[in-house]
């Protein structure tokens, strides 16, 4: 497998500088959510959906859920797409592994990592960070698609102390990034194109997780509340609770309002959460939302449909379109067996992705995947799978 080594680094503090990152196999165009198609056969193909289990890598059509290939990759990896409409970076021991959903092929294109962490697509940016250097490596996502034998130049800037951590890069170029070290994470920083600094916060304890929502605002989740990163400010929001963690954060770029995850007791075991935390990074505010009875998730549970509603897998089996500005479930449809939340974040359970308005829940306990419409509540398909799923991501 050839690796891809980074023959430089540049301080943030220095500005970016771009870097040709060698590599082997290729691919051709694909389609682009934010554009039109590079490639006219990539758009022909349809959707397709990567789906991680213990051991490999499943390619499913998005259409009709059938299994189109096994590839075989290391005992737990994660799942990102690209963004450029062909393919996606699977995380695994070495780093950030390109797969290709076309050919289908596990390609030996890898972004060398020793901790590959968070990828972000935005802005016609595809952003991978890795969490034992807090390195970031920023590429042009259309020309991810392009691939001819080798990856395309990529922009590496340079971390300043290793910690789990995100980066995303806004299309005037402002770097934003997430300040930390060995012993925690406390904020983030902004930059400007030409590295000098924008704002800083270190008012975000536990910092986890991004999503850029309308007018390139970015939403960072802390153990007691949120940043937001807007036109050059950045604003604390803080949780109702002394506790209130925020980790992940689900967002729509048409849209201000933003849905994330909520916890608020710090001792709480297991993975199940039956709180919201809605975000308006408009108006600057935080709310929490308690959901109805019955009605829990894990993070894996939860998307945005092109209507701009957040839709849930619960663990009542049921797919509940959630109000982003209310919090108010406005309608459950019938989709999976009930489950039980894992003992682990790792172990397998229900996973679920939007294109468009048709939703992908995996059923780990069945080793089915379905896709449903968010408008409607019908089942539009369902598809056996060989293995557990695990994670999954929508490529088209």
């Amino acid at each position: 497998m050839t690796q891809l080594k980074r023959a430089a680094r540049f301080a943030v503090g220095a500005g970016v500088a771009a870097l040709l990152l060698a590599g082997c196999s290729a691919g051709s165009a694909a389609e682009t959510p934010d554009s039109a198609p590079a490639g006219a056969d990539a758009a022909a193909d349809g959707p397709r959906v990567a789906v991680a289990y213990a051991g490999g890598v499943l390619i499913v059509d998005g259409e009709t859920l059938e299994v189109i290939d096994d590839l075989p990759t290391e005992d737990f990896v994660r799942l990102n797409p690209a963004g450029d409409g062909r393919h996606a970076f699977v995380t695994t021991s070495e780093g950030f592994q390109l797969l290709d959903v076309r050919e289908p092929e596990l390609t030996d294109h890898v972004v060398e990592a020793a901790a590959a962490g968070h990828v972000v697509r935005h802005g016609g940016k595809t952003v991978l960070y890795d969490d034992a250097t807090s390195d970031t490596t920023v590429f042009d996502t259309d020309a991810l698609a392009d691939t001819d034998g080798s990856l395309p130049e990529a922009q590496v800037i340079e971390g300043v102390e290793a910690h789990h951590g995100v980066s995303v890069v806004l299309e005037d170029g402002t770097f934003v990034t997430t300040v930390g070290d060995a012993t925690g994470r406390s904020g983030i920083r902004a930059v400007d194109a030409a590295g000098a600094e924008i704002a800083t916060s270190a008012e975000c304890p536990g910092v986890h997780g991004e999503g850029t929502a309308k007018g390139e605002a970015v939403v960072f989740g802390c153990e007691n509340g949120a940043l937001v990163f807007d036109d050059g400010e950045i604003t604390k929001l803080t949780s109702p609770d002394e506790f209130g963690r925020i980790g992940n954060a689900y967002v729509s770029e048409n849209s201000p309002l933003v849905v994330m995850d909520y916890k608020e007791d710090p001792d709480m075991e297991g993975y199940l959460l039956t709180d919201i935390a809605l975000v308006d990074t408009e108006a600057k505010t935080l709310d929490k939302v308690a959901l109805p009875d019955g009605i829990s998730y894990t993070f894996r549970g939860v998307t945005r449909v092109d209507s701009g509603d957040a839709v849930l897998i619960g663990s009542d089996g049921r797919l509940h379109v959630i109000d982003p500005a209310t919090g108010a479930v406005t309608a459950s449809y019938d989709a999976i067996d009930a489950w039980e939340g894992p003992s682990e974040w790792q172990q397998p359970h229900p996973a679920i992705a939007a294109l468009g308005d048709v939703v992908y829940v995996t059923d780990a306990a069945n080793s089915t995947i379905i896709t449903l419409d968010a408008a409607t509540g019908e089942t539009l398909a369902t598809g056996e799978l060989p293995q557990v799923p695990n994670e999954i991501a929508v490529v088209g």
